[in-house]
């Protein structure tokens, strides 16, 4: 029974985390849409704002008060790192450097939060996930190297998805002790609300371009707070109080194939068979990365028992019978 439960509970867990990863990578097709008629700052704080409103709506609909004292410091940290600095960081990356380089930095994040968390939260460097992030962080490299255009890319675009990177990781790493203490939901809204603060110096930004924004691009950036904020953050913070910061991280490798595929099917991007191939590799990294199957091991034949000696007779001693 208990054996029943576990793998319902992983299931659910895998579950969340796949409604996660498909729709953090439909932020990306978002983000660029939206990026043409809002800075990274305000596009940053109407993603916040949206996704604040939605998950305030149902804290108070599920009544779950406020999250308890242990769970703040995690929570602050996240809000102003993750769902703060990250949002700018990566709307701002995003204007300065093409989509592959873009995704090759950003994904140093799952390494990034597998070393801390191994460090950290003593979650340890298990071989088969090591093993995995490998092969999804080649998939990556060969997404990103296959969708770099011409290769022109600024040096202070890629510092600022190296610093999305980093803050996604922090983020990750402080959300998993305080969900010990507050629930995903608890934790998301908080840490949104927090994040929306730290970027209210937009606001003068925010409003004077949504004046000027036709209604599809802010139709994406409330898009943006509803699905990959207010529900991807929930659910992961669902999946990540049921297993390891490491094993979450290696499971976002699976983002680069789903980009390639809806700006394929959205933005008309049709992606080459290397692309293709890079993709194929973060899914099975992630397949690795995610695998509870034993290695099997080969039985060891057992020592042979030593003979006892015989007597001159061809009898056994009497001793050795004893």
């Amino acid at each position: 029974m208990q054996q029943e439960t576990g793998a319902r509970v992983d299931r659910l867990a895998v579950a969340a985390a796949t409604v996660t990863v498909v729709l953090w990578a439909s932020a990306f097709v978002a983000i660029r849409s939206a990026g043409d008629d809002y800075s990274p700052g305000a596009l940053a704080l109407g993603r916040l704002l949206s996704g604040t409103v939605v998950l305030g709506a149902l804290w108070l609909v599920r009544r779950e008060g406020l999250p308890p004292k242990a769970a703040w410091p995690g929570i602050v940290t996240a809000g102003i790192l993750w769902f703060g600095a990250y949002m700018v960081a990566l709307n701002w990356g995003e204007q300065l450097v093409d989509a592959g380089t873009a995704a090759l930095v950003v994904n140093i994040g799952p390494i990034l939060i597998a070393l801390l968390g191994g460090w950290l939260l003593k979650e340890g460097l298990p071989p088969r996930l090591l093993a995995g992030m490998a092969v999804s962080f080649a998939g990556a490299a060969v997404v990103g190297l296959s969708m770099s255009g011409e290769g022109r890319s600024s040096v202070g675009g890629v510092l600022l998805c190296l610093v999305a990177a980093v803050t996604y990781a922090a983020g990750v790493v402080s959300q998993k002790p305080a969900l010990r203490h507050a629930s995903a939901l608890q934790f998301t809204t908080f840490a949104c609300a927090i994040g929306t603060l730290a970027c209210l110096p937009f606001s003068g930004q925010l409003v004077a371009q949504a004046a000027d924004a036709p209604a599809g691009a802010t139709l994406n950036m409330i898009y943006l707070g509803v699905f990959p904020t207010a529900i991807a953050f929930t659910t992961w913070g669902y999946a990540l109080a049921r297993t390891s910061a490491g094993k979450m991280g290696a499971t976002t490798y699976a983002a680069p194939a789903l980009v390639v595929f809806m700006s394929w099917l959205f933005l008309g991007e049709v992606p080459g068979l290397i692309t293709l191939a890079g993709g194929l590799l973060c899914l099975a990294g992630v397949a690795v990365s995610r695998s509870t199957r034993r290695l099997r091991r080969v039985p060891v034949p057992p020592e042979p028992t030593a003979v006892p000696a015989e007597s001159p007779s061809g009898l056994i001693d009497a001793h050795t019978r004893d």
